[in-house]
């Protein structure tokens, strides 16, 4: 064989490795689907879409204000506590206080009467120097003790001042935060109204949703087996991506059932991560990051502005990302157009 054949079938036997090697990765990870010109929205499907997006943000305000009617109702326990802890205080200050006032009275009448108790009139009055030695040992007994007496009755005052003020605090805050429960819980009843009429309204409108309508909005299926690496971040995607195919649902926030906050939330959560329960809650934590930077793990956020985020998704890998993410579509993995047309922002939970 010549040279060049050599070489010519070396150079086969390469690129066969090479193509043998790229199958495996293939078959190991799999390929996101490939992104394809979509056809134009139907005004149905976008009414449907400003609708969802409506529902999400009342959906949060009304996460929200249950959120602020349980710390309320934590700031009222403190405040009891405050309170009784304060009026326990009081009553002990009054009682130690009791104690000594008739010792420090006897010896204000005393004194009022002329009574001396110093050294100096244990000299003029004693009859020797024995008596007088006995007296001055009294003396200084009775002055320790006196001066213990009024020590003791002056603290027990000054306690029960302070117990008196932090009460009346206690008990001040303790009625605002009563007063600001019972507010948010009218709120709370008003937002829960407003949300069940947005959802009949996204009920109404799925309804006229065309098949071509629901294949655009739900998109190609991703079954896509994805390695987005360790650490916290990595095994947050993947309890997400274990959840595709569960229920989207507003309010739901644990399997099988989620909103697209609830599941982030969740999924950072099975990696012993705490985050904020609703999408806007959720951008005010971690470390902006761009578009081009993403790494798996991070949080893309939909709205106009910060007060407007309406939607949140969890980016896995390959301009991939998972989310729950419409009324009536389960949580899925999609190309990153997916999560809507308004991106707002990233941010990297952990790392």
């Amino acid at each position: 064989m010549r040279e060049g054949d050599v070489r010519d079938v070396k150079s086969q036997r390469v690129r066969r490795t090479l193509v043998f090697a790229a199958a495996i990765a293939v078959a190991f990870v799999g390929v996101a689907p490939v992104s394809v010109a979509q056809p134009a929205e139907s005004d149905a499907l976008t009414q449907f879409r400003a609708l969802n997006a409506q529902a999400a943000q009342l959906n949060d305000d009304f996460l929200k204000a249950n959120e602020d009617k349980a710390a309320r109702q934590a700031d009222i326990d403190k405040a009891n506590a405050d309170l009784a802890a304060a009026n326990k205080a009081k009553a002990d200050a009054q009682t130690t206080e009791d104690q000594f006032r008739d010792q420090v009275d006897r010896l204000s009448q005393a004194a009022f009467h002329g009574a001396r108790f110093d050294k100096l009139s244990a000299l003029l009055t004693g009859t020797s120097a024995e008596d007088f030695l006995a007296r001055s040992t009294a003396l200084d007994v009775l002055s320790t003790d006196n001066n213990k007496a009024l020590k003791e009755m002056a603290g027990a005052v000054d306690t029960a001042v302070k117990a008196e003020r932090d009460a009346t605090d206690a008990g001040r805050r303790a009625t605002e935060a009563r007063d600001a429960a019972q507010q948010l819980a009218q709120d709370i009843a008003a937002k829960r109204k407003d949300l069940d009429a947005q959802i009949q309204q996204l009920k109404s409108q799925l309804g006229k949703l065309s098949p071509a309508d629901l294949a655009l909005l739900k998109g190609t299926e991703d079954t896509t087996i994805y390695m987005p690496g360790s650490g916290a971040a990595g095994k947050a995607v993947t309890m997400a991506l274990g959840r595709r195919g569960d229920t989207y649902s507003l309010g739901g926030s644990r399997p099988p059932v989620f909103d697209c906050s609830g599941l982030t939330m969740w999924a950072y959560a099975q990696a012993g991560v705490k985050i904020p329960r609703t999408s806007r809650e959720q951008f005010t934590i971690g470390k902006p990051v761009s578009k081009a930077d993403l790494q798996p793990g991070d949080l893309l956020f939909y709205g106009r502005s910060a007060s407007s985020i309406h939607h949140v998704a969890m980016y896995i890998g390959n301009n991939m990302i998972v989310h729950a993410s419409d009324y009536g579509i389960p949580v899925l993995s999609a190309p990153i157009e997916k999560g809507g047309k308004d991106f707002f922002g990233a941010k990297r939970i952990v790392g």
